[in-house]
């Protein structure tokens, strides 16, 4: 009589870590489209922020950047999950100028998790202070500015001076983002404490 046997190849708390990645992304894609075009080769003003800073905090550096990496393959692939449903490798290479500040929001949700969990491991949301949520996300919206504004002067041919100027209205539009967002990480909206 054989006996049946059952073989795990991932563990319940990769699966839960993935599927909440995958949710972030799918959050991030909804969060694009709610945005506002504007005028010539600026950026829209969009909500995708919300994505990468949720992603940072609630995720942690690895499930974070994974559920950022997967917005961005969704896109390029050609899903039309970026702001106002653009989509494409091409889109992101040179489209509007946007491409840096999309490779901005996975490096800076590794970046904002990374400071906020100091490990790849994510620690509950409860155990990171207000202040250690604002600093992580915080450096999040530099690194985005440090990898978009560059990006945008290239792709543009704007000189580099001239494109920091032309982002520079959105810094306090990031930094109310910023602040909501900590706001509704710490309101138990997005994990359970």
């Amino acid at each position: 009589m054989a006996t049946e046997q059952s073989v795990d190849l991932v563990d319940d708390e990769t699966v839960g870590w993935f599927t909440k990645a995958v949710l972030i992304a799918a959050l991030t894609a909804a969060l694009a489209q709610i945005s506002i075009p504007l005028p010539g080769t600026l950026p829209p003003f969009s909500l995708q922020p919300f994505g990468m800073f949720f992603a940072g905090l609630v995720l942690g550096p690895l499930w974070g950047g994974l559920a950022l990496l997967l917005y961005l393959l969704v896109g390029i692939a050609g899903a039309p999950v970026f702001s106002n449903a653009n989509a494409g490798l091409g889109y992101v290479i040179a489209g509007q100028g946007t491409g840096g500040f999309l490779v901005g929001f996975l490096v800076g949700a590794v970046v904002a998790g990374a400071i906020a969990h100091r490990r790849t491991t994510p620690r509950p949301v409860a155990d990171l202070s207000v202040p250690v949520q604002v600093v992580a996300l915080a450096a999040a919206v530099v690194v985005v500015y440090a990898i978009g504004v560059p990006w945008l002067a290239v792709v543009t041919g704007l000189p580099f001076a001239r494109a920091a100027a032309v982002m520079a209205p959105y810094v306090p539009l990031d930094l109310l983002k910023l602040g909501i967002a900590v706001a509704v990480v710490q309101g138990g909206y997005l994990a359970s404490r």
